[in-house]
């Protein structure tokens, strides 16, 4: 019977219960409470849920799963190395179609207006006490583009990078519930009712030699946004040079699909109770909110200047799909429209500014690494 006692005692005291505590506690009602945004509400599932999950994982005490030699341990390697989200550029690349871009060129411009939230929430962490390295992490957060705010981080400020990405993705997940508003706000009716004319087919050969020039470009401008831009850019060849196919519907399909789960388990995993709760992750998450509408604000605004400047003959509207989040942000953009105006169609002119937003936030964030790491 004693020996049953000892050996009862021994498994309660190695046993997870006695190192619970409350942040411990409250960081496993977190990993809950994004599970049921992921599952029940739909809100990034793809992405919410292995970020959730994994901090469920690293909260769980005692397990080692995270501590050298761990699971976890090994699979944080490509988020610490910037592996995972370049690989996930690759295929959000073969996924783009760049067709509305290229068809209406102009649209790039509405692409960089979009990134003025980017700037607004630099100056605005600054001004918090971060560093100018946090505050650029924070700032990215604006382009709605959560692979760019983790690689972004994971070179400058790895000790925000989980608030930064759990705020990057949560935002992206509530495009439909923050730009309406904002759109509605910068625009009237009469904007709103502007029919765009249809584009233009765009050529194969268009088509092949824009990721090309592209990564040549910005390559050569700011080498910094080579890994981003690159790989978006070769994923897109795959897409269209016509010859490819396999290797398209793998960056497609299989390696995407691996890569975000990897990269949300990873992320997760950095969500410890020491690092994620504290005054920081609450000014964060604020001022990612901050750049994000002060982004929509900044690419309808620019559509204002647009429509001024062509006569008339471009809504506004789709100024507002300037951001990374891609295709959600077309898509909202086309639902304000259709909500007053049924029948009326925008979708493929706001993709234009959509694929721009993508190409935008990986310039801005190669920009903010050449500046940041002289």
């Amino acid at each position: 019977m004693d020996l049953y006692l000892t050996a009862l005692k021994g498994v309660v005291e190695q046993s997870g219960f006695v190192a619970l505590n409350i942040p411990t506690l409250v960081m496993l009602l977190v990993s809950f409470v994004l599970l049921y945004l992921a599952i029940a509400k739909g809100f990034e599932p793809l992405l919410l849920m292995p970020i959730a999950f994994g901090c469920l994982l690293v909260n769980l005490p005692l397990s080692g799963i995270v501590d050298p030699g761990g699971f976890l341990y090994f699979v944080k390697f490509g988020i610490d190395h910037e592996l995972y989200p370049v690989i996930i550029f690759m295929g959000i690349g073969a996924l783009t179609d760049f067709g509305p871009l290229l068809a209406n060129p102009i649209t790039f411009l509405l692409g960089a207006a979009a990134q003025i939230g980017v700037f607004f929430a630099v100056i605005g962490a600054m001004s918090m006490g971060f560093t100018i390295q946090e505050a650029a992490g924070i700032g990215i957060i604006g382009g709605a583009d959560g692979p760019t705010a983790i690689y972004l981080c994971a070179k400058l400020a790895k000790g925000i990078l989980p608030a930064v990405a759990v705020a990057a993705y949560s935002y992206m997940s509530l495009v439909p519930l923050i730009q309406p508003p904002v759109i509605r706000l910068l625009t009237t009716k009469k904007d709103r009712s502007i029919k765009m004319e249809q584009l233009r087919p765009v050529t194969r050969t268009e088509r092949i030699l824009f990721p090309i020039v592209s990564t040549i470009a910005c390559g050569l401008v700011l080498p910094a946004s080579v890994p981003l831009v690159g790989m978006l850019m070769f994923g897109n060849l795959l897409r269209e040079c016509g010859c490819t196919e396999r290797l398209s519907l793998a960056a497609q399909n299989e390696v995407l699909n691996a890569t975000t789960i990897f990269l949300g388990i990873s992320v997760g995993a950095t969500m410890s109770a020491e690092s994620f709760l504290t005054v920081a992750t609450l000014k964060i998450i604020a001022l990612g909110l901050i750049a994000f509408i002060f982004s929509t604000a900044g690419g309808v605004l620019f559509g204002q200047i647009m429509k001024v400047a062509s006569g008339g003959k471009i809504n506004p509207i789709i100024g507002a799909a300037g951001v990374s989040a891609v295709p959600m942000a077309a898509r909202v953009c086309q639902k304000v429209v259709s909500k007053e105006f049924p029948g009326s169609y925008i979708l493929m002119h706001a993709m234009g500014p959509n694929v721009a937003g993508v190409i935008g936030t990986a310039v801005a964030a190669g920009a903010m690494l050449t500046l940041l790491t002289q």
